[in-house]
């Protein structure tokens, strides 16, 4: 007779609950996330919702876009997790990481760009995660608004105690289709904003 698994649930009366990496991981292979999407964000588990075709259509053609763009050398991943230190494992839309696929033996630490598509998470990820990606020294934060048909780009993390995860971009630019944009890890390629929000 095996010994039972420790309970993996929150003491009562203590707040919200700060799942670490094991834990987190644990409750997905016991099966807790079937057929859900769920990221860490500084140790609250987040479950996403469905996604509808404008955000599924849009991740895709990023997807694509930047593949395109960034070539030999680099990694694009959609809706892979990033190990954001021991509190943090988000799922970006779509993140560019230096490197194969096969040079990497767990999930990456960083990333040279990350973007999230946004219809009914665009505040969050105006917050919440453009300061988590900043906090992780992630250089370049791409918001593909759906709302407003424009394409945010974030540059140059800062600390500011202010925000969720105390950091923030320090340059925001907002690009309509009319606009392009050069990767600042491919400095040398120039993308159609058109070509993101199709």
């Amino acid at each position: 007779m095996s010994a039972a698994a420790p309970m993996l649930a929150p003491a009562a009366g203590s707040g919200p609950r700060r799942w670490t990496r094991e834990e987190f991981y644990r409750l997905a292979d016991l099966g807790f996330f079937d057929g859900q999407r769920a990221e860490r964000i500084e140790g609250e588990i987040m479950v996403q919702s469905p996604q509808n075709w404008p955000h599924a259509s849009a991740t895709d053609r990023v997807c694509e876009v930047l593949r395109g763009a960034f070539g030999t050398g680099f990694w694009v991943r959609m809706q892979l997790p990033l190990a954001l230190g021991q509190a943090s494992d988000p799922e970006p839309d779509v993140s560019v990481v230096t490197g194969r696929r096969d040079d990497f033996t767990d999930h990456p630490t960083t990333a040279v760009l990350v973007v999230e598509v946004s219809d009914t998470t665009l505040a969050t990820d105006r917050t919440r995660k453009m300061s988590l990606y900043a906090a992780a020294g992630v250089p370049e934060y791409w918001v593909v608004n759906l709302v407003d048909g424009l394409l945010e780009v974030y540059r140059g993390p800062v600390s500011d105690p202010g925000q969720p995860s105390g950091h923030r971009y320090a340059h925001l630019t907002p690009l309509s289709p009319a606009d392009a944009v050069s990767p600042v890890a491919r400095p040398g390629v120039s993308i159609p904003v058109a070509a993101i929000l199709g």
